[in-house]
């Protein structure tokens, strides 16, 4: 990760608050955390992206809480470093862990849901690891997959009542 963030050396933010302005959400996304918000979930994102992105992501989902890559800007401009421990697969699992405790919750109360080898981790520690569009190793090992379509078919898996006035 810190060898392909120099590259970035010198691009300015605003090009970075251009491309999260226009960050595509997956089909069903923004309605499937509505429903989950009303049934009084803790939504959060562990993410090997950065910060920008997924507050971008949460001001648009309403998630509880983000962790990513923090990048480090100087006169409005990247400097090519990351700032503090990285994002990857070890720490999504201890991100997991440590709002598990932080909220009270058995692991069986946990869900976890990723596409990439780098939350395979998580998906392990959760109560339930969901592969959502993963790549064919996390889909193996998931426990369950949404391979096509909206990620509200999560809701039948979870057993949340789907109103559709929430949708």
């Amino acid at each position: 990760l810190n060898q392909r963030v120099a590259k970035l050396k010198g691009i300015e933010k605003s090009l970075i608050d251009d491309l999260k302005s226009a960050l595509p959400l997956m089909p069903g996304i923004k309605a499937l955390c509505q429903i989950l918000k009303h049934h009084q979930w803790y939504l959060a994102i562990a993410s090997g992206g950065f910060v920008p992105f997924a507050e971008r992501v949460q001001e648009l989902i309403n998630l509880d809480e983000v962790h990513a890559n923090v990048l480090e800007f100087k006169d409005d401009k990247l400097t090519g470093k990351v700032l503090g421990g990285i994002v990857d697969a070890e720490q999504k699992a201890v991100v997991l862990n440590a709002l598990q405790q932080k909220l009270g919750l058995e692991k069986s109360q946990t869900v976890a849901i990723g596409d990439g080898a780098n939350d395979l981790k998580m998906m392990a520690h959760a109560g339930l690891g969901v592969a959502v569009h993963g790549k064919p190793k996390v889909v193996e090992q998931a426990q369950a997959a949404i391979c096509q379509g909206s990620l509200l078919q999560l809701l039948y898996m979870l057993a949340v009542p789907l109103n559709p006035s929430q949708v």
